[in-house]
């Protein structure tokens, strides 16, 4: 069995977050766009102060340029509504200058007391498309400035894309003087892994089969090990979650319900990450998944049918689903990032029927202590711990 070292390994809890459909992706049934479920300030502030209510303890606020709010805009406008709840800002790497993005995500650090957490994204820009390597790389060069900005008096910078020399930093130092906001980082590319590996702190996956889950996490622990440093994993992924099993396999046969394939096919492609290697992933999940659409006994691919991006819901009763998240747990996934639709309505039931039966914690908490680099285990499917 390959052991994979895990950050966090002794650490019991998880980070347990929710979803801001900032991006115009709340549904009553999915593909249908209704009015009050649009991506609206008041629908995903009312979101994002419920899961703050219920106790969830960071919330993914994502990234578009065809659809939806601006991202960094949205968070400012939360810092001072919300009390405990952390942050998860979607940032897409070159959108904004790198050392003004610097300075925009410290002072929202010192808005949210640090309460800010950062998603480095690395998707083309819309109306362009660039190479692969050269995305990775601009992205590569931007965490490395925001890391000067954060922890050094001076930038002196020479890279293939960004060339700064004796930029004093004054006053651009976040909340969080451990080195700023941790970054979580989702990619499936040599390049990637790289980066992420190099940089970042928490590397974000998409729902698949937990074989296919564990494999990553070996890869990305190995891009980590050349450089010396341990990561945590996070997992993202749907939810849906009732009394009965059967109440939530109906609820999941009904958000489709009205899906029209087409109509699905459109919105999954206008996303600029529609073409990635994880979207793929994604794809072919739902190609080897049975006939309703599940790919393991409680992960439930149908979401994907009208969605770029993580398309695979966790579904079943309380008890299923804690004992899903338990293994995942055991596996090493120390964050996880839910959602389900519509997004306020499952997060009252996901907050009311398992998230009082979780040890959670905050990640930029937990890196305030002393790491562990205990080596964990993937489980084979059936093993518990």
């Amino acid at each position: 069995m390959t052991v994979v070292a895990i950050r966090s390994a002794g650490l019991k809890a998880a980070e347990i977050s929710w979803f801001a459909p900032l991006c115009s992706d709340d549904y009553q049934y999915l593909g249908v766009p209704e009015g009050k479920l649009r991506s609206s300030w008041d629908n995903t502030s009312t979101i994002l102060r419920k899961a703050d209510e219920l106790g969830f303890r960071n919330i993914l606020c994502p990234s578009s340029y065809q659809v939806g709010q601006d991202t960094l805009s949205f968070v400012a406008g939360n810092a001072p509504l919300t009390k405990q709840i952390n942050m998860l800002a979607a940032v897409r790497c070159g959108e904004m200058q790198p050392i003004m993005l610097a300075r925009t995500l410290a002072t929202l650090d010192h808005m949210l007391q640090g309460r800010l957490t950062v998603n480095i994204i690395s998707s083309d820009f819309p109306g362009q498309k660039e190479d692969s390597d050269y995305r990775y790389q601009r992205s590569r060069e931007v965490v490395e400035i925001l890391k000067q900005a954060w922890t050094q008096e001076e930038i002196n910078f020479q890279g293939e894309i960004y060339n700064f020399q004796g930029l004093t930093t004054d006053p651009v130092k976040p909340y969080q003087q451990n080195g700023g906001p941790l970054l979580y980082f989702g990619g499936y590319s040599p390049s990637a892994l790289e980066l992420c590996g190099e940089h970042c702190d928490v590397y974000l996956m998409w729902p698949e089969k937990k074989e296919q889950l564990a494999e990553r996490m070996k890869a990305v622990s190995a891009c980590a090990e050349k450089y010396g440093r341990v990561l945590d994993y996070g997992l993202r992924v749907h939810m849906i979650v009732r009394e009965t099993e059967e109440e939530a396999r109906e609820h999941a046969r009904q958000l489709v319900s009205q899906l029209d394939d087409e109509q699905g096919q459109a919105i999954r492609d206008r996303a600029l990450d529609s073409t990635s290697l994880g979207v793929a992933h994604q794809s072919k999940n739902r190609d080897i998944a049975d006939d309703e659409g599940y790919v393991e006994p409680h992960l439930w691919t149908g979401v994907g049918r009208a969605r770029s991006g993580c398309g695979a819901a966790l579904v079943g009763t309380p008890e299923q689903i804690i004992a899903e998240i338990e293994e995942y747990k055991s596996m090493g996934i120390r964050s996880f990032i839910f959602s389900g639709y519509p997004h306020l309505e499952e997060c009252n039931y996901f907050g009311k029927l398992v998230l009082p039966h979780l040890k959670t914690c905050s990640l930029p908490q937990e890196y305030n202590r002393v790491p562990s680099t205990t080596p964990a285990t993937p489980l084979g499917i059936g093993e518990r711990r």
